[in-house]
């Protein structure tokens, strides 16, 4: 798969909630996932790794309102896209949240995930 295939894809597995499997079919075992500066897991490396990251993520919340994934952008190597979420925390309440993702794709799998939003 191309960068476009590769983002589309990502984007519809996303979307239909299926972010645990879409890093085993999209991830490339070396991927390294870069969170903002000074977040927990701020560098994660390793496909499993990120798995456990995500899922760890996704069994803090407790229940999603309202989730978006944006359209993605590509640019040669690169796609990059916005995501809203809208989702209480079991320890933390409900929080809206906005991020824009930029992904590298090589050999048709991601290899590098950096997310930015404001704290």
């Amino acid at each position: 798969m191309n960068t476009k295939e590769v983002a589309h894809k990502w984007a519809k597995m996303c979307r239909e909630g299926k972010s645990l499997e879409c890093i085993n079919e999209l991830y490339a075992d070396n991927i390294v996932s870069k969170e903002m500066p000074g977040m927990p897991g701020e560098i994660t490396t390793g496909k499993q790794n990120v798995w456990n990251k995500s899922k760890n993520w996704l069994d803090s919340v407790e229940d999603f309102h309202a989730s978006e994934i944006g359209e993605p952008i590509i640019a040669g190597d690169f796609f990059t896209a916005k995501m809203s979420f809208d989702c209480t925390f079991k320890e933390q309440g409900r929080q809206k949240m906005e991020e824009v993702g930029v992904y590298e794709v090589k050999d048709g799998k991601i290899t590098s995930e950096q997310y930015f939003y404001s704290m």
